[in-house]
């Protein structure tokens, strides 16, 4: 497997030039959640170009890619998984690549994952007589939007046979290039979405005796549910519940009639994921109602805790030692962002791994930029992973 390995550094580099003219394209002409059509096209056009076959429009927008090798295809399957969508942010005009479409942003590092999942299946076509069976491709949609697209997929049930794991592979900005964390078992936490809308009477500032400080009670309630982190969590949970939207829309003088707040509530254990919900309700209602307000709340269900496999997180980890060598491999800590991809993780073993960007601002960041030369180690590594996972 050695000459393998020397073989798959090569071709990772031959290919780098079409690689990055994939990735500018999709920098330049990104699509926000469940509407990427343009993004579908352009891969199709990549499949076909490259005679790979795959079923389309799945979860809308998305692609389900197959590559098959050796006599007997359903010897081994597994999938490799790249999200698609964008994010409704402005780009800084500033940066290398800008986006075309205004409003409109690859902050997330997606257009890397499409571009690097295209070069391996350029990649695994190439080294096909290393390996036998079935490797799916999926181009999935909606990343960033729930319900997620994931879970649609998933709904959707068009891998057959089913795979036995799926790798994804993410950027991470303040790792360089070359560089690749894993984590096995928990990664990432559970997301849900708060929204209260606290109403009641408003009126004159200048008498409030005369009507119900909705503004008031809305910022008791903020104050309020923040004891459910510090004193009903078990504090051996990591557990984070954030506002980053209060809505008050009076004025110097006027009391509004209704005070809109959201937020987000993240964790790692399911149950007291469930139960904290309630408490939420529980807490804003009443606050709300000793203050003479009402409070409707509501709580959009979102992803799940994202978990590693162990013994293909921790198989994929020291097969990224030996192509990337030991220094350049990093353990990672659990992150208290959330992924979609944590759907996958409860039906199917997975290992979901970063890869290095070197970019100076965040993901989410207006001034967002991965360098390009990420993509020959992400495009090789993958291929490297796939094929001996294939043969393990």
């Amino acid at each position: 497997m050695q000459d393998l390995k020397k073989e798959l550094k090569k071709y990772s580099s031959n290919i780098y030039q079409e690689i990055k003219d994939i990735r500018i394209h999709l920098h330049e002409n990104p699509e926000l959640s469940f509407k990427e059509f343009e993004t579908s096209a352009f891969i199709k056009s990549f499949l076909d170009k490259n005679q790979i076959s795959y079923i389309d429009k799945v979860a809308k927008t998305g692609i389900v890619a197959r590559l098959e090798s050796g006599t007997k295809p359903s010897k081994k399957t597994i999938a490799l998984r790249a999200d698609m969508d964008a994010l409704p942010i402005e780009e800084d005009k500033n940066n290398k690549y800008c986006s075309h479409n205004t409003g409109v942003m690859h902050a997330c590092g997606h257009d890397l994952h499409i571009a690097s999942l295209l070069g391996v299946a350029k990649t695994l076509n190439k080294f096909s007589s290393y390996w036998e069976g079935t490797i799916y491709l999926i181009f999935q949609p909606g990343e960033e939007l729930l319900p997620g697209g994931a879970k649609l997929i998933l709904e959707q049930d068009v891998m057959k046979p089913k795979p036995e794991l799926i790798l994804a592979q993410h950027v991470l900005p303040d790792m360089k290039i070359g560089e690749f964390g894993f984590k096995s078992g928990i990664y990432m936490a559970s997301g849900d979405e708060i929204y209260l809308e606290i109403k009641s009477k408003g009126g004159h500032g200048a008498m409030p005796h005369k009507t119900t400080d909705t503004v008031l009670a809305a910022s008791h309630i903020i104050v309020a549910l923040q004891q459910i982190v510090s004193r009903r969590c078990d504090a051996r949970i990591p557990t984070v519940l954030s506002f980053g939207k209060f809505i008050a829309n009076g004025a110097t003088n006027i009391i509004p009639e209704k005070v809109n707040i959201e937020g987000t509530f993240r964790t790692f254990n399911e149950q007291w994921r469930n139960e904290a919900k309630e408490l939420i309700k529980e807490i804003a209602t009443c606050t709300a109602k000793s203050m003479g307000c009402e409070c409707e709340v509501e709580i959009k269900h979102g992803y799940p805790c994202l978990y590693n496999n162990e013994t293909i997180s921790n198989l994929s980890q020291e097969l990224a030692k030996d192509y990337c060598g030991e220094e350049n491999i990093k353990t990672m800590d659990i992150r208290l962002t959330t992924e979609d991809f944590g759907y996958f993780s409860q039906e199917y073993p997975v290992c979901f791994y970063r890869f290095g960007v070197n970019s100076e601002n965040a993901l989410h960041s207006s001034k967002f930029e991965a360098q390009d030369e990420s993509l020959i180690d992400s495009v090789g590594l993958m291929s490297w992973l796939s094929i001996n996972l294939m043969n393990s």
